[in-house]
């Protein structure tokens, strides 16, 4: 069985060592680069940009092409050269890189009412305003079929829009419309890795074959859709965080990966279309900014005025494992929502265990006979259920319990299925301890904790005739604790650049009920030929336009907010405790979580309208930020397109960068035991803006050890007019503690009325 796309969350990059053989000579492979050009410096020789591009790759191969030249989020083209072909490239002049293309992969209702949104429509601006939004979602299309794209009501098109409905299979000019705005799609770096599309397999269109950028950008702002589910399970009204924004699809993933040269050429024509906020449930590996193809374009639509939003990963619950690190990225990981669809799986010997899954289908009559898959395998790692590892009169008439990891959840039920298996129970390895999440299986199913697995295999070891039944428990609301910061969402602390803490928020993306592609069914499988209107996933992926969509009623209700004050709000207003005062639970560890898991909280879509003070942050900001790493004109000019010199009489200091939290950095002494006597000194540097009434804000601090001291100067600061800015400095002193220790604590000002909160997060190295 193929998988589909939906189910790959690793980083790959595309590395081509093997040698084409062409009228038996050896040909050395080529590799998609994209080439960086210093616009200002061009040779007066040539009359415009393209011509001198285009001079520069044919000086160094006869037969390489252009495949997309890029104007806006960076200035120069992609192409295909040999190893020695970029390298002769990179050495002329006017040339600032030459980077090896990367492969990315996607990060793979309820949610506006658990977020407060469901009656509180009239306070957001859901009407003309928030219409002149437009937000571009780039991921694998779009279904434009479905009715969370039905454009009633809605005026025409922002005359700020300048983008297009781009036709191709399946897809011509009329599948766009007032809600969907435009459509492009990206597959030249794609059809260059991989060859010509193979159109029997997926289109070569916006039309979305895969399934997640139709959920992604029908969370961002479908448009509400009565009597919605996913075959009866989370039935109501599915809508987008922001229903009347206007949507743009930029298909920069296909069946095989999304690849760096395409997402430029889309990020590239983001800009210039005139997209507000820009959607990326994207990602990959940590590399310095200036080799990053979403950094660097993310900071030239930042300059634009255009937020991007993107996924911190699905690595989690290991720690260092967030992406999309960039500070000028609103960074996104995941939670659940107080909704869930138990399953209950009732033992031979009367004992009970609840798990999940969206299983519709005929229900089991009885107990049947149980087998642990390991034990009815001739493969070495029988118990993960792969393709062609069970032996079927093993397994024919039994439910078979399978356990996590290693391929996808939903392939797993396809294997028991076509080894005559009636039904499977997943269970939780230690990796994924007491995660739950549910899929639309073929055959009666249950997922289960890693608690519940244990003690439902010591009952198969222990029993000569063990059996089991499974039955669905339908959809479960209002349940707690909620949210939990999900195990797969990806931690920090930040593996770049340890002062900036990322992910910034989390926000729901466990179970998320919205939009589907028609082109396959709920699990992503080839062999599964339902189709649905609707599919619930889970993933990074899914949390990402929850913010994407905040973020867009936030720029329709304060439209001269920079995307830093947007984020800056999103970021000061969540929550990090329950009702009942007790932290967020992380559920990798059922403990409580911390600023590494959730960054400055759980979104808190209300409060962030009216936050009372932001951190702004602009383009000059940044590149002091630069300066503070120590790039040099030449980095800086890669990482941003932008001519910047350090001055080399001032200290730049990370620290100082006017970031909503603060990841603070302490020395171990060399001692191993920590060095008790001593002690080190940080300091921060931060200034809030007034985007509310007048005031005067008083700071609390609270944290974890006494023994470090947090001094913050002023301690209260007055603000008499909108715009009006005042800065203080944050003091860290703290004695030596052992390599790897952590600690937490938060800072607050406030006016009465608004809570302006900021995580602190403090590591000894």
């Amino acid at each position: 069985m193929k998988l589909r796309l939906l189910h790959k969350v690793a980083l790959a990059l595309l590395v081509l060592s093997h040698y084409e053989v062409a009228e038996g000579t050896k040909k050395p492979a080529k590799t998609t680069y994209i080439i960086h050009m210093d616009k200002s410096n061009m040779p007066e020789t040539f009359a415009d940009h393209f011509e001198w591009y285009d001079s520069s790759l044919k000086s160094v191969s006869d037969e390489a092409d252009m495949l997309y030249t890029y104007n806006s989020v960076l200035h120069g083209f992609s192409a295909r050269l040999t190893v020695e072909e970029a390298e002769l490239l990179g050495k002329q002049a006017g040339i600032l890189s030459v980077m090896p293309e990367v492969r990315y992969e996607l990060h793979t209702t309820r949610t506006p009412e658990f977020l407060g949104l469901g009656k509180s429509e009239v306070v957001y601006p859901e009407s003309n305003l928030a219409s002149e939004v437009i937000v571009g979602v780039l991921d694998t299309g779009v279904w434009p079929e479905l009715k969370s794209y039905d454009d009633a009501g809605l005026g025409e098109r922002p005359s700020t829009w300048k983008g297009t409905c781009e036709v191709g299979k399946n897809f011509n000019s009329s599948s766009c419309n007032k809600k969907l705005v435009g459509a492009r799609f990206f597959s030249k770096g794609y059809e260059a890795a991989f060859g010509p599309i193979d159109e029997s397999v997926e289109s070569k269109s916006p039309r979305d074959d895969d399934g997640h950028g139709t959920h992604t950008s029908t969370t961002v702002a479908g448009s509400a859709v009565p009597e919605a589910s996913l075959f009866g399970f989370a039935s109501g009204t599915a809508r987008g965080m922001a229903t009347q924004a206007r949507v743009a699809t930029y298909k920069v993933c296909w069946l095989s990966g999304c690849f760096g040269s395409d997402i430029m050429a889309a990020m590239d024509k983001a800009v210039e279309d005139g997209v507000n906020i820009i959607s990326m449930s994207i990602g990959g590996g940590i590399t310095e900014y200036y080799r990053d193809t979403i950094s660097i374009g993310a900071f030239n639509a930042m300059a634009h005025g255009i937020l991007v939003s993107c996924s911190a990963g699905n690595g989690g619950p290991s720690s260092e494992s967030v992406a999309n690190v960039a500070p000028w990225i609103t960074t996104v990981g995941a939670g659940t929502l107080d909704r869930d669809f138990p399953a209950y799986v009732t033992l031979g010997n009367g004992k009970k265990y609840e798990g999940v899954s969206l299983y519709n289908g005929k229900s089991l009559s009885g107990p049947v006979p149980l087998v642990f898959a390991g034990n009815a395998s001739n493969s070495s790692s029988g118990e993960l259920c792969f393709t062609g590892s069970l032996v079927a009169n093993k397994v024919a008439g039994k439910i078979v319990v399978c356990d996590r990891g290693g391929n996808s959840r939903p392939q797993k039920s396809m294997v028991v299925k076509n080894a005559g298996g009636v039904g499977m129970i997943l269970t939780n390895t230690e990796y994924y301890g007491e995660e739950l999440v549910a899929d639309a299986h073929l055959l009666p199913s249950a997922a289960v904790g890693q608690k519940a697995g244990i003690e439902i295999k010591k009952y198969i070891f222990s029993d000569p005739s063990p059996t089991a039944t499974i039955a669905s428990g339908g959809t479960e609301l209002e349940v707690e604790p909620s949210p939990v910061v999900a195990s797969f969402s990806s931690r920090g602390p930040n593996p770049l650049n340890p002062q900036i803490l990322k992910p910034d928020l989390i926000a729901p993306g466990v179970n998320i009920l919205a939009g589907w592609t028609g082109a396959v069914g709920p699990t992503g499988l080839d062999s599964d030929k339902r189709r649905v209107n609707f599919n619930i996933i889970s993933g990074t992926s899914m949390s990402c336009p929850h913010v994407s969509g905040l973020a867009a009623l936030l720029k329709a209700a304060h439209q001269e907010w920079s995307p830093a004050a947007i984020r800056s709000a999103l970021m000061t207003t969540a929550y990090t405790k329950y009702k009942n005062g007790e932290t967020i639970e992380d559920v990798a560890t059922g403990s409580s979580s911390t600023p590494f898991d959730y960054g400055a909280g759980h979104v808190d879509p209300m409060a962030a309208l009216d936050p009372g003070l932001v951190y702004d942050a602009t383009v000059d900001d940044y590149l002091r930020f630069f300066c503070a790493l120590n790039y040099t004109s030449d980095l800086i000019k890669r990482s941003t397109n932008r001519d910047y010199t350090c001055d080399s009489s001032k200290k730049y200091n990370v620290e100082d960068l006017n970031y909503p939290s603060f990841a603070v950095s302490m020395e171990t002494a060399s001692s191993k035991a920590g060095g008790a006597g001593a002690s080190s000194t940080v300091k921060y540097t931060r200034t809030l803006t007034n985007v509310g009434s007048p005031g005067t804000y008083k700071v609390s601090v609270s944290s974890q050890i006494p023994s470090v001291k947090i001094l913050v100067e002023p301690e209260s600061l007055t603000f008499s007019t909108m715009g009006e800015k005042e800065s203080y400095t944050v003091t860290f002193i703290a004695g030596s503690m052992p390599s790897g220790t952590t600690s937490f604590a938060s800072l607050k000002w406030s006016d009465g009325k608004h809570s302006v909160g900021s995580p602190i997060a403090i590591s000894w190295t």
